[in-house]
């Protein structure tokens, strides 16, 4: 099979186990266990926690004893095997602990399946970031795949979308196992210091002023992006306890109403060269902050009858607000880098998005909800919660804008990668 063929159903499989039950979990969680708002943000936090360390110690390991592709199978086969286990659990600590373990397995197959895929492009003499883009795109193509799978079959308050991602996660486990070998290349580790073997010295970015005000920002930005995994779809099937609306499309299959934002994610990746190059980076995150208030903004005030509009333009929107964060943040922090820290730069990346802000995302936002926006019944005021959503992103793109002092320059600002970047230690 052709090299780019093989990587593009690595990364369909790699977000379709996510995107199953990623925000469709919410909906499960509301309508099947009498939980608090408290205990789904402490669930949701197990993704925060485990980035907080999975991905830097996954890849000591992958660079010292394994092959990245080997050790991506067998964590998959164990996520899997967790997957299964999520529906049988009866109370909300134990299941704290099995999603917990869920998060450990899948969090660092992400920067492994980046790895993977990084050195097979490089081996064969490839532009990673002119042939990596359009790859990673099947990924969000994958995450889209489940969501409607999940949402036609009817499983979003389902456990079933817990074993279609349990299947997903078996069937990528196997065939990790044929990709292109990816062997660990850390022969030098004796010469190195306990900080550069740990990947620690990527932490020495946060001397450079610009650098720590880039990564704090992005810790909240990536606060934000937990906001809209979690209760986007559980907003929408709050509806159905509303006459006028219960029979609507999108109360009836939400998550599909919900897959036009990664729709538009696909379409806003292959921007991100051209945005970066012509504007910076500066005004790229400023307009991602700007689209997350318009993404809460619009949720406050539409609903699935007149105001689907509303809706569906915070879904297109949202493309905007992930990558120019998201994959413009990770292009970035590549660029001010030395090469030599590359890697470990992008897992401080990670870090500070999926790892800190997914965790202060969810626990906090889940506490926020529960003491000021639930009412005694246990419903929500939804349009009290997006407008503080909103008014939190706003409040970021005011600090952001004198704050970060980056200064753009338009020859320099997306690296340039191939062969030469592939070296034997």
């Amino acid at each position: 099979m052709n090299l780019k063929l093989r990587l593009v159903l690595m990364n369909f499989l790699q977000f379709f186990i996510w995107g199953a039950w990623l925000l469709t979990i919410g909906a499960y969680w509301f309508q099947n266990k009498q939980w608090s708002g408290t205990s789904f943000g402490a669930i949701f936090s197990t993704m925060g926690i485990s980035a907080l360390f999975m991905p830097a110690l996954m890849g000591v390991v992958a660079d010292k004893w394994i092959n990245a592709e080997k050790l991506y199978g067998l964590l998959h086969l164990a996520g899997a095997a967790m997957l299964f286990m999520v529906p049988k659990v009866d109370d909300p600590h134990t299941m704290f602990w099995v999603m917990l373990a869920t998060m450990i397995f899948y969090m660092p197959t992400i920067s492994l399946a980046i790895a993977v895929a990084y050195n097979a492009l490089k081996e064969r003499g490839m532009d990673v970031v002119r042939d990596y883009p359009p790859i990673r795109v099947w990924g969000t193509v994958g995450f889209i795949a489940a969501l409607w799978t999940t949402s036609l079959l009817k499983l979003e308050t389902s456990a079933g979308q817990f074993y279609i991602a349990s299947a997903a996660s078996l069937a990528l486990g196997l065939y990790a196992f044929t990709l292109p070998p990816a062997p660990p290349r850390m022969k030098e580790a004796k010469s190195r210091s306990a900080v550069d073997v740990l990947g620690l010295s990527s932490f020495r970015l946060f001397r450079d002023r610009n650098m720590a005000v880039f990564f704090v920002f992005a810790m909240l930005l990536g606060a934000a992006l937990q906001l809209t995994n979690a209760y986007g779809d559980t907003f929408l099937h709050d509806f159905a306890n509303v006459d006028a609306y219960k029979d609507t499309l999108a109360v009836r299959y939400p998550a599909i109403i919900m897959s036009i934002s990664q729709i538009s994610e696909t379409l806003f990746i292959l921007t991100i060269p051209f945005f970066l190059k012509r504007f910076g980076i500066k005004t790229v995150m400023t307009i991602s902050m700007l689209a997350w208030f318009l993404r809460f903004g619009l949720f406050a005030y539409g609903d699935p009858g007149p105001g689907l509009w509303m809706i569906v333009l915070s879904c297109i929107v949202y493309g905007m607000a992930f990558d120019f964060f998201n994959i413009s943040g990770s292009l970035f922090v590549e660029q001010q880098s030395d090469p030599r820290i590359r890697a470990s730069a992008q897992g401080l990346f990670m870090l500070m998005t999926n790892g800190i802000g997914a965790v202060l995302g969810s626990l906090v936002a889940g506490f926020v909800i529960d003491h000021w926006f639930t009412a005694p019944g246990g419903a929500k005021d939804w349009h009290g919660i997006w407008v503080t959503f909103a008014l939190y992103s706003l409040a970021m793109a005011v600090l952001f804008v004198p704050l970060f002092r980056h200064r753009h320059d338009r020859g320099t600002q997306v690296p340039v990668h191939g062969a030469a970047d592939v070296g034997n230690p």
